[in-house]
């Protein structure tokens, strides 16, 4: 088995002779979105990787979605795994803290223990650093260096202890993130340097069973605290090993630790360790985490920006490197994995399962940018949902670490599925892959797994889903959130009817068109907005369309004015009901104009990055700007993504407008400086924006280039005067999939004032792919 870790080296120290010559890792400054609401963190990892060690200065509130925020003073320590971006919190498993002298395990009260833990220590961010693969920081309490570096499963720790202080560890077995409660704990010394631990706790996910190798350079003996804390009526069990070591060389006090997890069991840990991570090359393992980062990053090759180069740079890169943070692997080396129906199962090594699957944010932009760059990858993730699906008894809304949260509305992997389908990538099981589909949209409660929460199930299948399927509308008085779900619904319905018309399923087709028209029941043509209705068919009154009551109205982290926009798979449409382009585009104006106050007891914490009542901040509008392009005057759309790419995205610790949500903030951000952007998923068709480069080349798997080169190129010219896509001019701002995926070049020209270019009205054609598919029986609807 140690023919793993020699060809994780191999194939990261291949990179090393391009890395030598184009250093892209040095641009990324992994500390970009740790402020403000961000929620990103600086730990040292690999692409996509399990583990995500590195350090935790708070574990309560909002903030600590992933263990680290920039503006707190103290580290309670380094856990192993973490969340990047998200909303909501879970993780931070297996906390280990070194110290010198006395360990200090006295018990700190909710008031003053809210986010710092007793034996805390101090730190500057002058004596901290983090890149790509790598974290280092001293601890100022102990005079104890800290240094971090990783594989795919493991991590491997650099200790640096003052002279003369006995070295001690503490291995934190009931650290989380959130108050989870800790269902059980295990641990045991295997030899005089390893100890093995587990834990399974209830938290964000219900539950989650991990089990960790922890193995020292150095022998250890160590002692046990265990202990029971009652906090806000609630009895908490604590577990804290506190580990000795006496032979720390007096001459360099530096101590090793190698870490390996696995979701499986011990063994799973035991080989994961042995075969990534075989010995103590700290330095080897950076290098060889770095070159990977380097061939990711290399993907995307830049050049020729016209101000402030050195931080348009730095926030590109550190914007990719956050799109290829998560998902993240999951099986472990042998392929086994933990299922959704909590039984251990055996997959392939070769074609590993992932995990942490934030589908309503990341189907907009992230998923879309890797059908580019590695659509290999997306195929990857459609094999694991299905099989996540085949376990549940329904594909998960938004999984992690095999529980399903049940968290968000809609059902998006079926846009995941249509639209890599329709692009053309087809390495999953279609049969599967479509009855799956038609499962998700199904108001359907039997057939879940077992040990899936009953609680949970209204979250999982929403009566909703029933309503929009039986009644043409979600009464609001029957559903909460009901027009931003039916909005999804709509939109994750039509994608349904692109996939059925591919396989030739013409029922359904002809059925799941008509429900992605279901949006047009919401509109209310006297306000022109998208408003609630109840079961009499009566639009909700009092209406103000810029209240908010977070998860308890009519939207989701949102308004009207956000969510009357979401139609993207029929813009046209939604014209229609507003009377006509010219209305639409009246209205659309003022979305952008009006004062960005907003109302109600509890707004939205998400609704943030505001341009007057557009919020850039949360998903729902991400694509609202484009509505521009489709209505004959893109220069608007040229305009705001110039406000948005310059405006809020920057390259410090405040560098993000909300949260980055897995990647979808950074995706929005990759394809915009780029110069396009997919409005619609499953419609594999691309809408020209503002590109901020003088040049950048995509690297396509077909071993073809894709180059955007802009002529004129500065903050000033920030409208297109003209477009050519390999010398052929384009009327409008459009091109599709497979013209990209051809390669060539896509030359603009711009301006410094508005242009009437792409204001042609040709229909735009929608590419489908003309590989010839075989139909197959469609599922009975239950």
């Amino acid at each position: 088995m140690k023919k793993i870790a020699l060809a994780f080296f191999a194939a990261a120290l291949s990179c090393v002779a391009m890395s030598q010559t184009s250093d892209l890792a040095s641009y990324v400054n992994p500390f970009i979105g740790t402020g403000g609401h961000g929620h990103t963190h600086p730990a040292a990892v690999v692409p996509h990787g399990m583990i995500q060690p590195g350090p935790d200065t708070r574990h309560h509130g909002w903030d600590a979605c992933s263990g680290y925020y920039y503006e707190d003073k103290t580290i309670n320590g380094f856990s192993q795994t973490r969340l990047s971006g998200t909303g909501c919190a879970d993780l931070a498993d297996f906390l280990l803290m070194p110290f010198t002298g006395k360990a200090d395990l006295t018990h700190v009260g909710e008031k003053d223990g809210k986010y710092r833990c007793p034996f805390a220590s101090e730190f500057s961010h002058e004596e901290e650093s983090a890149t790509p693969g790598y974290y280092s920081v001293f601890l100022q309490r102990y005079g104890i260096k800290t240094e971090i570096t990783s594989t795919e499963r493991t991590a491997l720790y650099r200790f640096t202890y003052p002279e003369g202080k006995n070295a001690g560890m503490i291995l934190d077995l009931d650290y989380n993130n959130q108050n989870q409660y800790m269902l059980e704990f295990d641990y045991e010394q295997l030899d005089d340097r390893t100890m093995r631990v587990f834990h399974r706790s209830l938290g964000w996910a219900y539950n989650q069973p991990i089990y960790g190798v922890f193995e020292f350079s150095q022998p250890f003996t160590y002692e046990v605290v265990r202990d029971t804390v009652r906090e806000a009526n609630r009895d908490y069990p604590c577990c804290k090993l506190v580990l000795h070591f006496k032979d720390v060389p007096t001459n360099t006090q530096q101590l090793f630790c190698r870490v390996a997890l696995s979701y499986v069991d011990y063994n799973g840990a035991l080989n994961n360790l042995r075969c990534e991570q075989p010995g103590w090359d700290f330095d080897g393992t950076r290098a060889a985490a770095r070159a990977l980062w380097n061939d990711e990053l290399s993907k995307i090759q830049i050049k020729d920006m016209a101000d402030n180069a050195d931080s348009v740079r730095q926030i590109f890169y550190t914007a990719l490197y956050h799109a290829q943070l998560e998902p993240m692997l999951f099986s472990d080396v042998d392929g086994r994995y933990l299922g959704m129906d909590l039984k251990v199962h055996q997959g392939l090594q070769e074609d590993p399962i992932y995990t942490v699957f934030s589908l309503w944010d990341t189907h907009r932009a992230l998923h879309p940018l890797i059908s580019i760059i590695d659509p290999a990858r997306n195929e990857a993730y459609i094999r694991s949902l299905i099989r996540k699906g085949d376990e549940q008894g329904i594909v998960p809304k938004w999984e992690l670490a095999g529980n399903e949260t049940a968290c968000m509305i809609g059902y998006h992997y079926v846009s995941l599925v249509a639209d890599m389908y329709t692009k053309g990538y087809h390495n999953f099981n279609l049969q599967r892959a479509y009855r799956h589909a038609l499962r998700c949209a199904e108001y359907d409660t039997t057939g879940i797994a077992p040990v899936f929460p009953r609680w949970k199930m209204e979250e999982i299948e929403p009566s909703a889903k029933y309503y929009k399927n039986t009644q043409a509308y979600i009464p609001f008085d029957k559903a909460s959130e009901s027009v931003a779900r039916a909005l999804e619904f709509a939109y994750n319905d039509w994608c349904i009817s692109q996939l059925a018309e591919a396989v030739g399923d013409t029922a359904n087709a002809r059925r799941y068109q008509q429900f992605g028209q279901a949006y047009r029941q919401y509109f209310d043509a006297k306000t022109g907005f998208m408003r609630g209705k109840d079961s009499k068919g009566n639009w909700r009154t009092p209406f103000d369309p810029v209240s908010s009551t977070h998860r308890m109205d009519d939207y989701t982290e949102g308004t009207a004015w956000q969510w009357t926009w979401f139609v993207p798979q029929d813009p046209e449409g939604l014209a229609s009901l507003f009377g006509g382009r010219k209305k639409m585009l009246h209205k659309l104006d003022s979305l952008f104009v009006m004062s960005s106050k907003m109302t109600g007891d509890n707004v939205s914490p998400d609704i943030s990055g505001m341009i007057g009542q557009y919020a850039h901040g949360n998903e729902p509008g991400h694509g609202t700007i484009f509505l521009y392009n489709y209505m004959r005057e893109p220069w608007r759309t040229q305009e705001l993504c110039d406000s948005i790419l310059y405006g809020l995205y920057y390259a410090g610790p405040n560098g993000l407008s909300g949260n980055e949500d897995c990647g979808q903030m950074s995706a929005w951000y990759l394809l915009n400086a780029m110069g396009f952007y997919q409005f619609c998923p499953g419609r594999p068709v691309y809408t020209i924006s503002r590109p901020i480069f003088g040049e950048v080349s995509i690297s396509l798997p077909n071993n073809r280039k894709f180059t955007v080169r802009t002529i004129g190129n500065s903050r000033q010219n920030k409208y297109i005067r003209r477009a050519r896509l390999n010398g052929v001019v384009l009327t409008t701002p459009f091109f599709t999939h497979q013209q990209l995926m051809e390669g060539g070049v896509l030359e603009i020209e711009m301006s410094a004032t508005p242009t009437k270019w792409g204001t042609d009205a040709k229909p735009v054609k929608l590419y489908m792919p003309k590989r010839p598919i075989k139909p197959i029986k469609p599922a009975r609807n239950r």
